[in-house]
């Protein structure tokens, strides 16, 4: 695809975290970190869309300067979208004790591990914790409990509830899953041993269209940066779509451009050519 095609001005860009963003240390590099800069000095919001809570996203955040008064995040992939500099949230849509009960439920007659999110503390209900929740909770920035479904509080409600295991254990639970369960959530795996299960109503695709509308920018003015298939939705949505040179298959196939892989500084490469050449004239 030619990266070098002349794009509307772009005014807000989406980046997702994990295998996007972050190289494959968690880090962001130099050349990310500079570019991201430039196009905030450029005027153009720069927003994270992650399947993180907000306190995951907060370190680098505060490491690219992305939380001032009017800057925005979009976590728990689109189960809320939040003003950083007030908190004020333009999004939210928790989950009930009784989608938790169900949720549980299915992942125990499945055989794979289960871990729910309420925003401040993440629940595994798995006496055996998983690895993936331990390395979760510590990426995430958020306490771990093993809660027996017993002991939670009726009263709670969570932001995300998620199936976690080895890939092909979780696979094969995936070709499993009951139709009740896809009828009733929006459900899409962010890794290989992740599978995520949230509200049909958020997403990081709706969460986008959100924060757009609420700040008065069409489609045609946002970029999206992507590689799972968590992030098709806001893919889809972007007017400049750019899949990374690691992301999945499904999500190359539907971005409209694609720029290198995260251990390659693709996030500046993708910004370097549609965002900080997109106020020059045309030659």
């Amino acid at each position: 695809m030619d990266m070098g095609l002349r794009t509307p001005a772009i005014e807000l860009v989406a980046i997702d975290m994990d295998g996007t963003l972050l190289n494959p240390a968690h880090q962001l590099t130099p050349r990310v970190k500079q570019a991201i800069a430039q196009a905030r000095a450029q005027g153009v919001r720069v927003v994270l869309a992650s399947g993180r809570p907000v306190s995951g996203l907060a370190p680098f955040l505060e490491e690219l300067g992305i939380d001032g008064a009017e800057d925005y995040c979009i976590a728990c992939n689109g189960g809320l979208v939040q003003r950083l500099g007030d908190g004020h949230r333009v999004a939210e849509f928790p989950l009930t004790f009784d989608d938790f009960v169900y949720v549980e439920r299915v992942a125990r007659e499945l055989g794979v591990h289960f871990q729910a999110l309420d925003g401040k503390r993440l629940y595994t209900t798995n006496r055996d914790i998983s690895h993936y929740t331990v390395v979760d909770s510590h990426l995430s920035h958020v306490p771990l409990s093993y809660r027996s479904v017993d002991d939670m509080d009726p009263a709670m409600s969570f932001i995300k509830l998620m199936m976690v295991d080895e890939p092909t254990v979780l696979d094969a639970a995936i070709a499993r899953l009951p139709a009740e369960l896809i009828e009733r959530f929006a459900v899409l795996k962010s890794a290989a041993f992740f599978l995520e299960v949230f509200d049909h109503r958020a997403g990081k695709g709706p969460g986008l269209k959100m924060l757009a509308d609420h700040l008065g920018l069409d489609r045609s003015q946002v970029m999206a940066i992507g590689d799972q298939e968590n992030d098709l939705t806001m893919l889809q949505f972007a007017g400049t779509s750019v899949a990374m040179g690691n992301a999945v298959d499904v999500v190359k196939a539907t971005a409209l451009h694609e720029t290198a892989t995260n251990a390659e500084d693709g996030v500046a490469l993708a910004l370097e050519r549609f965002v900080l050449r997109s106020s020059q004239p045309n030659p």
